[in-house]
């Protein structure tokens, strides 16, 4: 009788288990987090917030929101730092990369068929003047890439709020710069997040962002 509790304790704890990982991993599609985050976006696609931005070629009075919906066409955005000599160095070789691509995809009426837009998040450093001389020195075409950071006087909190809404992880390093990570969002033609890649993808994300045009949303 007492071998019997044991196995079926043993059972009851395995079926425990298993429910609870299904539940975790999304029933066993994703193992980590990033993964689950990038399954949650798919699923379920955020809206831009209405808050201010500004950088180069950014109209005054824009929103991330307005940003994103400009032109009707899909927009890779990515978080960087000016300051940054790690990941966003990457991040803005890929980026050049894809420029080249969209440019000679072809820019017809000054809309390119894909946007791309890297967002700041160290608002206090990096105004206007300065990403726009990051912007010069990675030879941007303001027709296809464009910078810009978080507007007005809580800017440094605000942005806080919107990497929080998108998941994305940044911490200081204790030297004056930061930690966080590369990925490439996705933002289809309304400005909603709908995929989450990794940079080393960027041919998959550019070639999934240029499905989006004049196919609705997803």
């Amino acid at each position: 009788m007492p071998l019997a509790r044991t196995a079926v304790a043993t059972l009851l704890l395995a079926l425990l288990s298993f429910a609870a990982t299904q539940w975790i991993t999304h029933d066993f599609q994703v193992w980590t987090a990033e993964g689950a985050r990038r399954l949650d976006v798919a699923l379920h696609p955020v809206p831009a917030p209405k808050v201010g931005v500004e950088g180069p070629a950014i109209d005054a009075g824009s929103t991330l929101q307005d940003v994103l919906a400009q032109g009707g066409t899909p927009t890779i955005v990515d978080f960087m730092y000016t300051r940054c000599i790690t990941v966003c160095t990457a991040l803005g070789s890929v980026f050049q990369q894809l420029q080249g691509d969209i440019l000679q995809d072809g820019v017809s009426n000054q809309a390119a068929s894909v946007r791309l837009l890297s967002l700041s998040f160290d608002a206090e450093h990096d105004k206007p003047e300065v990403l726009a001389a990051y912007s010069a020195l990675l030879h941007a075409d303001s027709r296809v890439w464009r910078f810009a950071r978080l507007a007005g006087a809580d800017g440094r909190n605000e942005t806080q709020a919107l990497l929080r809404l998108y998941q994305a992880t940044v911490i200081a390093d204790g030297f004056g710069g930061y930690e966080h990570n590369a990925a490439l969002l996705v933002m289809d033609p309304r400005g909603r997040l709908v995929r989450i890649f990794d940079y080393a993808e960027a041919k998959i994300a550019l070639d999934y962002a240029m499905s989006l045009n004049g196919s609705g949303a997803p």
